[in-house]
């Protein structure tokens, strides 16, 4: 019964703590949404072709992309949302081993 009480407390333990990181960083978390939402709605084609031609980043894309660097928290919390969809994208297409 003591392991039972244990998982308990983890699992709402790691609830809680994916709940505290999300409110944290509200706009990074649309953010982030809206960067896997492109991923898992573009076709392999669209992504390898937007690898080939990459553009210029917007003057609002370049103000997340600064506050991300300067922020490690923030950046941690971003790619530990984002990493797995596109992640698995790429794999689906090939683009990784």
């Amino acid at each position: 019964m003591k392991k039972r009480s244990y998982l308990v407390v983890l699992v709402l333990g790691l609830l809680y703590s994916g709940m505290a990181g999300a409110q944290q960083y509200p706009m990074m978390d649309k953010i982030a949404e809206k960067v896997i939402q492109k991923y898992q709605t573009s076709s392999c084609a669209e992504l390898a072709q937007e690898k080939a031609h990459k553009k210029q980043p917007s003057p609002e894309e370049e103000k997340i992309m600064q506050r991300l660097r300067n922020d490690p928290q923030m950046r941690q919390a971003f790619l530990n949302k984002i990493a797995a969809p596109i992640a698995n994208k790429m794999f689906e297409c090939g683009m990784i081993p």
